[in-house]
């Protein structure tokens, strides 16, 4: 899986004014669905707040992964945002989070989406990539830490 594939600058925010989990969870259904007509804004954000109720995607360092199944899709949707300032996402570390790698992920494909995860967790688990996206002015500079 290469990480570049599934990215992009429609699908990514920088520093947006987010202030609870529920909310960057509506913000990312939002960019989600943007670009995608069909995909469905209540069923994106129904199926991501479904996976966090089973445990926190918040994955520690200030990361969270958060991710959901859609009916309907085909390829997998990669959303990227960061928050102005960090939320409180009840993440392994208990650290508030600050990055946000949301995935789109067809209802079908249970071990591709496993392969994701794992793909996108080894990535942003190099502290120079962190770093880059942490300290992004705007999107392109998030996308270009990324590739």
């Amino acid at each position: 899986m290469i990480i570049s594939d599934i990215i992009s600058l429609d699908r990514t925010e920088c520093a947006v004014d987010c202030h609870s989990k529920k909310r960057i969870f509506e913000v990312i259904s939002e960019i989600a669905v943007k670009g995608n007509p069909q995909l469905d804004l209540n069923d994106v954000l129904s199926s991501m707040l479904a996976r966090e109720k089973m445990g926190s995607t918040g994955i520690g360092n200030g990361i969270a992964i958060p991710h959901g199944r859609i009916k309907g899709i085909e390829d997998i949707v990669a959303i990227i945002v960061t928050s102005e300032e960090p939320i409180q996402f009840d993440a392994i570390d208990d650290k508030p989070v600050d990055i946000f790698f949301a995935l789109l992920v067809p209802h079908e494909q249970t071990q591709e989406h496993l392969q994701t995860l794992s793909s996108i967790a080894k990535k942003l688990s190099d502290k120079n990539i962190v770093k880059a996206i942490r300290n992004a002015a705007n999107k392109d500079q998030i996308i270009l830490a990324l590739a």
